[in-house]
């Protein structure tokens, strides 16, 4: 009991705290799920005082919110590491989408968080968007330029929810026991999802006429 207590009050020794935080938040997430998750917990997960986290986190709801950030970032990281498994522009949709089910395969804890932050406000991260890095816009990126430069901006936007909206709907269901048997005749999970995304259409934006 002793050595617990002092190991929640021993001496700050990280260089940048607040990453620290949410590291130590990631692990409790990853390991013991979101109910495990308090300022308090995240503390002692990273060798601090029970007030440290307080400095950069007014609540827990703060520290999800940076929690929620990174793992946008991971998520845009790994979409991007997509194109090294392309083997044509056109196949990129389809590495990226696959990238994504897995990530959230991968990191269900970490996804969780990262929908219901947005959930609660009503939208994706600020900069997702327009922010050149970002998973959202390699999602419209790829598009700009599988499309060519005769399809209306408006078309791409559309086509980039639809796709988004599509991964996100197959990260969801992508587990149900149903689809077991299609993942048996394909030939395993990755070819399962290689398969559900490479029959979306996705490369046909359209609009009503």
């Amino acid at each position: 009991m002793r050595e617990a207590a002092t190991a929640e009050i021993r001496p700050y020794h990280h260089g940048d705290l607040r990453r620290a935080l949410v590291d130590a938040a990631r692990r409790i997430l990853e390991n013991e799920g979101p109910s495990a998750l308090s300022l308090r917990a995240v503390a002692r997960e990273a060798g601090v005082s029970p007030a440290a986290p307080y400095h950069h986190f007014k609540d827990k709801g703060e520290l999800l919110d940076a929690v929620a950030h990174v793992g946008w970032d991971m998520l845009g990281e790994s979409m991007t590491g997509a194109k090294a498994r392309a083997a044509s522009l056109g196949a990129l949709m389809t590495e990226i989408g696959v990238s994504y089910v897995q990530f959230s395969q991968q990191h269900p804890a970490l996804y969780r968080v990262m929908y219901d932050c947005s959930r609660d406000k009503d939208m994706l991260p600020e900069g997702m968007q327009d922010n050149e890095d970002s998973a959202y816009c390699l999602v419209r990126e790829t598009f700009r330029k599988v499309a060519g430069p005769d399809v209306q901006e408006v078309d791409i936007e559309l086509a980039t929810v639809a796709a988004w909206c599509a991964a996100h709907g197959l990260a969801e269901m992508g587990g149900f026991k149903q689809f077991d048997p299609l993942k048996e005749g394909l030939g395993g999970e990755e070819a399962f999802l290689r398969a559900v995304l490479g029959h979306l259409g996705m490369f046909q934006p359209s609009r009503p006429a």
